[in-house]
Protein backbone atom coordinates (compact mmCIF):
# COMPACT_ATOMS: atom_id res chain seq x y z
CA UNK A 1 0.00 0.00 0.00
CA UNK A 2 0.70 4.04 -0.09
CA UNK A 3 1.71 5.43 3.21
CA UNK A 4 3.07 8.83 4.28
CA UNK A 5 6.04 8.25 5.82
CA UNK A 6 8.72 10.29 8.34
CA UNK A 7 12.11 10.02 7.73
CA UNK A 8 13.07 12.28 10.30
CA UNK A 9 12.94 16.50 11.03
CA UNK A 10 11.88 18.42 7.53
CA UNK A 11 11.97 14.51 5.76
CA UNK A 12 8.32 13.01 4.43
CA UNK A 13 7.73 11.00 1.10
CA UNK A 14 4.69 9.23 0.36
CA UNK A 15 5.64 5.72 -0.91
CA UNK A 16 5.15 1.93 -0.65
CA UNK A 17 5.04 0.44 2.60
CA UNK A 18 3.63 -3.41 3.62
CA UNK A 19 0.43 -3.45 4.42
CA UNK A 20 -1.20 -3.94 8.13
CA UNK A 21 -1.80 -7.16 9.52
CA UNK A 22 -3.98 -8.26 12.32
CA UNK A 23 -1.81 -8.86 15.22
CA UNK A 24 -3.83 -8.96 18.29
CA UNK A 25 -7.58 -10.95 17.94
CA UNK A 26 -8.50 -7.20 19.35
CA UNK A 27 -7.21 -5.69 16.20
CA UNK A 28 -9.07 -4.56 13.15
CA UNK A 29 -7.69 -3.54 9.25
CA UNK A 30 -9.33 -0.23 8.06
CA UNK A 31 -9.27 1.04 4.63
CA UNK A 32 -9.01 4.68 5.19
CA UNK A 33 -10.87 6.78 2.97
CA UNK A 34 -10.75 10.12 4.57
CA UNK A 35 -7.71 11.15 6.32
CA UNK A 36 -6.65 15.05 7.56
CA UNK A 37 -3.55 16.88 9.15
CA UNK A 38 -3.24 18.30 12.50
CA UNK A 39 -0.74 20.81 13.94
CA UNK A 40 0.80 17.85 15.57
CA UNK A 41 1.39 16.33 12.54
CA UNK A 42 3.63 19.47 11.96
CA UNK A 43 5.44 19.38 15.26
CA UNK A 44 6.45 15.91 14.12
CA UNK A 45 8.21 16.62 10.96
CA UNK A 46 9.55 19.86 12.30
CA UNK A 47 11.55 16.70 15.35
CA UNK A 48 10.09 18.62 17.62
CA UNK A 49 8.40 14.93 18.83
CA UNK A 50 11.51 12.63 19.73
CA UNK A 51 9.29 9.15 20.15
CA UNK A 52 8.29 9.38 16.75
CA UNK A 53 10.89 7.44 15.09
CA UNK A 54 12.59 7.35 11.30
CA UNK A 55 9.83 5.21 8.93
CA UNK A 56 6.89 5.78 11.16
CA UNK A 57 3.27 6.32 8.90
CA UNK A 58 1.94 9.33 10.07
CA UNK A 59 -1.70 10.80 10.78
CA UNK A 60 -4.06 10.09 13.74
CA UNK A 61 -7.28 11.08 12.22
CA UNK A 62 -9.48 9.71 9.79
CA UNK A 63 -12.72 7.92 8.69
CA UNK A 64 -12.57 3.85 7.02
CA UNK A 65 -14.42 0.94 5.75
CA UNK A 66 -13.06 -1.88 7.68
CA UNK A 67 -11.75 -4.42 5.70
CA UNK A 68 -10.71 -7.13 8.16
CA UNK A 69 -11.61 -7.81 12.28
CA UNK A 70 -9.40 -9.75 14.61
CA UNK A 71 -11.44 -13.24 16.20
CA UNK A 72 -11.88 -11.24 18.97
CA UNK A 73 -14.05 -8.50 17.70
CA UNK A 74 -17.75 -9.32 17.70
CA UNK A 75 -19.74 -5.62 17.28
CA UNK A 76 -17.99 -4.53 14.36
CA UNK A 77 -18.14 -6.29 10.86
CA UNK A 78 -16.51 -5.92 7.53
CA UNK A 79 -18.06 -3.12 5.37
CA UNK A 80 -18.89 -0.85 8.42
CA UNK A 81 -17.91 2.56 8.09
CA UNK A 82 -16.21 3.73 10.95
CA UNK A 83 -14.08 6.91 12.57
CA UNK A 84 -10.60 6.18 13.84
CA UNK A 85 -10.14 8.43 16.68
CA UNK A 86 -6.82 9.92 17.92
CA UNK A 87 -6.99 8.27 21.32
CA UNK A 88 -6.43 4.16 21.91
CA UNK A 89 -8.81 2.72 24.32
CA UNK A 90 -8.19 -0.49 25.96
CA UNK A 91 -10.83 -0.28 28.13
CA UNK A 92 -9.95 -2.31 31.15
CA UNK A 93 -7.11 -0.56 32.72
CA UNK A 94 -7.58 1.89 35.59
CA UNK A 95 -7.20 5.06 33.82
CA UNK A 96 -9.93 4.02 30.84
CA UNK A 97 -12.38 3.25 34.01
CA UNK A 98 -11.75 6.72 34.94
CA UNK A 99 -12.80 7.84 31.77
CA UNK A 100 -8.93 8.69 30.80
CA UNK A 101 -7.76 6.95 28.06
CA UNK A 102 -5.58 9.52 27.27
CA UNK A 103 -3.38 7.74 30.08
CA UNK A 104 -4.27 3.77 28.87
CA UNK A 105 -2.13 1.57 29.84
CA UNK A 106 -2.01 -0.49 27.26
CA UNK A 107 0.93 -1.72 25.84
CA UNK A 108 0.62 -0.84 22.33
CA UNK A 109 4.01 1.87 22.20
CA UNK A 110 4.54 3.04 26.01
CA UNK A 111 2.27 2.32 28.65
CA UNK A 112 0.22 5.45 29.93
CA UNK A 113 -0.10 7.22 26.58
CA UNK A 114 -3.69 6.79 24.86
CA UNK A 115 -2.13 8.87 21.16
CA UNK A 116 -0.45 6.18 19.78
CA UNK A 117 -1.41 6.53 16.19
CA UNK A 118 1.44 8.27 13.73
CA UNK A 119 2.86 8.74 17.32
CA UNK A 120 4.41 5.25 18.44
CA UNK A 121 2.77 2.54 15.88
CA UNK A 122 1.93 3.17 12.32
CA UNK A 123 -0.92 6.21 11.69
CA UNK A 124 -4.06 6.82 8.93
CA UNK A 125 -2.09 9.05 6.34
CA UNK A 126 -2.06 5.90 5.00
CA UNK A 127 -4.23 3.32 2.44
CA UNK A 128 -5.19 1.09 4.54
CA UNK A 129 -4.01 1.27 9.05
CA UNK A 130 -4.01 -1.12 12.03
CA UNK A 131 -6.19 -0.45 14.95
CA UNK A 132 -5.63 -1.76 18.03
CA UNK A 133 -8.17 -2.34 20.64
CA UNK A 134 -10.99 -1.62 18.20
CA UNK A 135 -14.10 -1.93 19.71
CA UNK A 136 -13.19 0.98 22.27
CA UNK A 137 -10.96 3.36 19.59
CA UNK A 138 -14.08 3.03 16.94
CA UNK A 139 -17.27 4.43 16.14
CA UNK A 140 -19.23 3.53 13.88
CA UNK A 141 -20.81 6.41 11.40
CA UNK A 142 -24.46 7.02 11.51
CA UNK A 143 -26.35 7.46 7.98
CA UNK A 144 -26.35 10.74 6.90
CA UNK A 145 -23.16 12.03 8.36
CA UNK A 146 -20.36 12.82 6.12
CA UNK A 147 -17.13 11.55 6.00
CA UNK A 148 -16.06 15.10 6.05
CA UNK A 149 -17.64 15.70 9.21
CA UNK A 150 -17.14 12.45 10.71
CA UNK A 151 -13.11 12.88 10.28
CA UNK A 152 -13.48 15.83 12.66
CA UNK A 153 -14.72 13.61 14.98
CA UNK A 154 -11.23 11.72 15.63
CA UNK A 155 -9.59 14.71 17.04
CA UNK A 156 -10.37 18.31 17.10
CA UNK A 157 -13.96 18.21 18.27
CA UNK A 158 -13.57 16.46 21.34
CA UNK A 159 -10.33 18.30 21.78
CA UNK A 160 -11.81 21.66 22.14
CA UNK A 161 -14.87 20.57 24.00
CA UNK A 162 -13.18 18.07 26.54
CA UNK A 163 -9.86 20.11 27.57
CA UNK A 164 -11.34 23.88 26.46
CA UNK A 165 -15.03 23.52 27.70
CA UNK A 166 -15.80 21.06 30.00
CA UNK A 167 -12.64 21.33 31.67
CA UNK A 168 -13.15 25.34 31.60
CA UNK A 169 -16.31 24.83 33.91
CA UNK A 170 -18.44 26.64 31.02
CA UNK A 171 -21.79 27.70 31.98
CA UNK A 172 -25.03 28.91 31.37
CA UNK A 173 -24.86 32.89 30.83
CA UNK A 174 -20.62 32.91 30.93
CA UNK A 175 -18.50 35.06 29.13
CA UNK A 176 -15.54 32.80 27.15
CA UNK A 177 -12.82 33.88 25.29
CA UNK A 178 -11.01 31.36 23.14
CA UNK A 179 -7.48 32.80 22.75
CA UNK A 180 -6.30 31.14 19.49
CA UNK A 181 -9.05 30.51 16.66
CA UNK A 182 -7.09 27.67 14.98
CA UNK A 183 -9.09 24.31 14.18
CA UNK A 184 -9.08 23.33 17.74
CA UNK A 185 -9.99 26.75 19.11
CA UNK A 186 -12.73 27.24 16.70
CA UNK A 187 -13.93 23.41 18.01
CA UNK A 188 -13.87 25.20 21.77
CA UNK A 189 -15.85 28.15 19.63
CA UNK A 190 -18.82 25.54 18.42
CA UNK A 191 -19.06 23.84 21.74
CA UNK A 192 -18.97 26.47 24.19
CA UNK A 193 -23.19 26.82 23.63
CA UNK A 194 -23.78 23.17 24.40
CA UNK A 195 -22.80 24.23 27.92
CA UNK A 196 -24.68 27.92 27.61
CA UNK A 197 -22.17 30.47 27.33
CA UNK A 198 -23.68 33.82 26.75
CA UNK A 199 -20.71 35.22 25.06
CA UNK A 200 -17.77 33.99 23.06
CA UNK A 201 -15.13 35.90 22.01
CA UNK A 202 -12.34 34.77 19.27
CA UNK A 203 -8.86 36.41 20.23
CA UNK A 204 -6.19 35.96 17.38
CA UNK A 205 -3.81 38.09 15.32
CA UNK A 206 -5.38 36.96 11.88
CA UNK A 207 -8.11 38.92 10.89
CA UNK A 208 -9.39 36.07 8.47
CA UNK A 209 -9.53 33.62 11.57
CA UNK A 210 -11.41 36.24 13.48
CA UNK A 211 -13.62 36.48 10.42
CA UNK A 212 -14.73 32.88 9.81
CA UNK A 213 -14.47 32.36 13.98
CA UNK A 214 -18.29 34.39 13.38
CA UNK A 215 -19.63 31.06 11.96
CA UNK A 216 -18.15 28.94 14.55
CA UNK A 217 -19.96 30.46 17.46
CA UNK A 218 -17.83 33.22 18.21
CA UNK A 219 -20.15 36.25 18.66
CA UNK A 220 -17.62 38.83 19.04
CA UNK A 221 -13.55 38.92 18.06
CA UNK A 222 -10.79 40.73 19.22
CA UNK A 223 -7.53 41.22 17.12
CA UNK A 224 -4.73 40.68 19.48
CA UNK A 225 -2.19 42.81 17.74
CA UNK A 226 -3.97 46.04 18.25
CA UNK A 227 -2.45 47.81 21.22
CA UNK A 228 -5.62 48.25 23.11
CA UNK A 229 -6.60 44.45 22.61
CA UNK A 230 -7.11 44.32 26.50
CA UNK A 231 -9.18 47.13 26.62
CA UNK A 232 -11.40 46.01 23.91
CA UNK A 233 -11.89 42.64 25.27
CA UNK A 234 -12.68 43.57 28.93
CA UNK A 235 -15.43 45.86 27.46
CA UNK A 236 -17.35 43.38 26.61
CA UNK A 237 -17.09 41.24 30.22
CA UNK A 238 -20.23 42.81 32.08
CA UNK A 239 -18.38 45.96 33.45
CA UNK A 240 -14.67 45.24 32.48
CA UNK A 241 -14.97 42.66 34.71
CA UNK A 242 -13.04 40.14 33.28
CA UNK A 243 -14.14 36.64 31.65
CA UNK A 244 -15.35 33.50 33.27
CA UNK A 245 -13.68 31.29 31.39
CA UNK A 246 -10.46 31.66 28.92
CA UNK A 247 -9.11 29.06 27.24
CA UNK A 248 -5.87 28.99 25.54
CA UNK A 249 -5.76 27.40 22.27
CA UNK A 250 -2.21 28.63 21.08
CA UNK A 251 0.04 26.98 22.79
CA UNK A 252 3.14 29.84 23.21
CA UNK A 253 4.02 31.71 26.61
CA UNK A 254 2.44 35.23 25.16
CA UNK A 255 -1.39 33.45 25.03
CA UNK A 256 -1.03 31.77 28.16
CA UNK A 257 0.24 35.09 29.87
CA UNK A 258 -3.26 36.28 27.92
CA UNK A 259 -5.72 34.10 28.91
CA UNK A 260 -4.62 34.69 32.88
CA UNK A 261 -4.69 38.43 32.19
CA UNK A 262 -8.24 38.38 31.52
CA UNK A 263 -9.91 36.19 33.88
CA UNK A 264 -12.19 37.22 36.42
CA UNK A 265 -11.73 36.15 40.10
CA UNK A 266 -13.11 32.87 40.77
CA UNK A 267 -12.75 32.27 36.60
CA UNK A 268 -11.07 29.40 35.00
CA UNK A 269 -8.13 29.23 32.60
CA UNK A 270 -8.66 25.60 30.39
CA UNK A 271 -5.48 25.11 28.96
CA UNK A 272 -5.75 23.73 25.25
CA UNK A 273 -2.09 24.44 23.24
CA UNK A 274 0.50 22.13 23.89
CA UNK A 275 3.68 24.21 24.97
CA UNK A 276 6.96 23.55 23.40
CA UNK A 277 8.55 25.35 26.35
CA UNK A 278 7.84 26.61 29.83
CA UNK A 279 5.27 29.59 30.64
CA UNK A 280 5.71 32.02 33.78
CA UNK A 281 3.09 31.04 36.74
CA UNK A 282 2.58 34.68 38.08
CA UNK A 283 1.27 33.20 41.26
CA UNK A 284 1.78 36.52 42.80
CA UNK A 285 -0.66 38.25 40.99
CA UNK A 286 -3.24 34.88 40.97
CA UNK A 287 -3.23 33.37 44.57
CA UNK A 288 -5.57 35.63 45.26
CA UNK A 289 -8.07 35.59 42.51
CA UNK A 290 -9.50 31.83 43.16
CA UNK A 291 -8.28 30.96 39.78
CA UNK A 292 -8.74 27.42 38.36
CA UNK A 293 -5.97 26.23 35.31
CA UNK A 294 -6.49 23.02 34.16
CA UNK A 295 -4.61 21.49 31.00
CA UNK A 296 -5.30 17.83 29.66
CA UNK A 297 -4.94 15.56 26.85
CA UNK A 298 -8.21 14.50 24.73
CA UNK A 299 -9.35 11.32 26.23
CA UNK A 300 -12.48 11.19 23.40
CA UNK A 301 -14.94 10.38 25.60
CA UNK A 302 -17.14 12.54 24.21
CA UNK A 303 -17.20 11.67 20.89
CA UNK A 304 -20.42 9.18 21.07
CA UNK A 305 -22.21 12.29 22.43
CA UNK A 306 -20.99 14.74 19.94
CA UNK A 307 -21.67 12.35 17.32
CA UNK A 308 -25.23 12.28 17.83
CA UNK A 309 -25.43 16.21 18.14
CA UNK A 310 -23.78 16.14 14.39
CA UNK A 311 -26.06 13.57 12.93
CA UNK A 312 -29.15 15.97 14.35
CA UNK A 313 -27.63 18.61 12.65
CA UNK A 314 -27.03 20.42 16.26
CA UNK A 315 -23.52 20.51 15.47
CA UNK A 316 -21.93 21.18 11.40
CA UNK A 317 -18.16 19.99 11.74
CA UNK A 318 -17.77 19.81 8.03
CA UNK A 319 -17.26 23.32 7.89
CA UNK A 320 -13.54 23.11 9.00
CA UNK A 321 -12.57 22.09 5.56
CA UNK A 322 -11.38 24.36 3.52
CA UNK A 323 -8.94 22.37 1.09
CA UNK A 324 -9.52 19.00 -0.40
CA UNK A 325 -7.13 17.04 -2.09
CA UNK A 326 -6.20 13.09 -2.85
CA UNK A 327 -3.94 10.50 -1.40
CA UNK A 328 -1.49 11.11 -4.49
CA UNK A 329 -1.24 14.75 -3.97
CA UNK A 330 -0.68 14.12 0.13
CA UNK A 331 2.39 15.92 -0.18
CA UNK A 332 0.82 19.14 -1.44
CA UNK A 333 -1.61 18.82 1.37
CA UNK A 334 1.08 19.23 3.56
CA UNK A 335 2.73 22.35 1.87
CA UNK A 336 -1.06 24.11 2.14
CA UNK A 337 -1.58 22.89 5.40
CA UNK A 338 2.04 24.14 6.50
CA UNK A 339 1.33 27.85 5.04
CA UNK A 340 -2.14 28.34 6.75
CA UNK A 341 -2.15 31.97 7.26
CA UNK A 342 -0.94 32.38 3.83
CA UNK A 343 -3.25 30.09 1.92
CA UNK A 344 -6.71 30.56 4.78
CA UNK A 345 -6.01 27.26 5.67
CA UNK A 346 -8.23 25.40 8.36
CA UNK A 347 -8.51 21.68 7.99
CA UNK A 348 -7.19 20.20 4.43
CA UNK A 349 -9.44 16.85 3.66
CA UNK A 350 -7.02 14.32 1.68
CA UNK A 351 -9.23 11.19 0.15
CA UNK A 352 -8.70 8.18 -1.67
Amino acid sequence: MKALVYHGPNQKSWEDVPDPKIIDPTDVIVQVDTTTICGTDLHILKGDVPAVTDGRILGHEGVGTIAEVGSAVHNLRVGDRVIISCITSCGSCSYCHQGLSAHCLNKEGASGIGWIFGHLIDGTQAEYVRVPFAENSLHLVPKGVSDEAAVMLSDILPTGFEIGVRNGRVKPGDVVAVIGAGPVGLSAMMTAGLYGAARVIAVDLDDNRLAQALNFGATDSVNSGHADWKEELMALTDGALGVDVAIEAVGIPETFDMATEIIRPGGSVANVGVHGKSVELKLQDLWIKDVAITTGLVSATTTPMLLKLVAQGRLTPEKFVSHRFTFDTIIDAYDTFGRAAETKALKVIITR
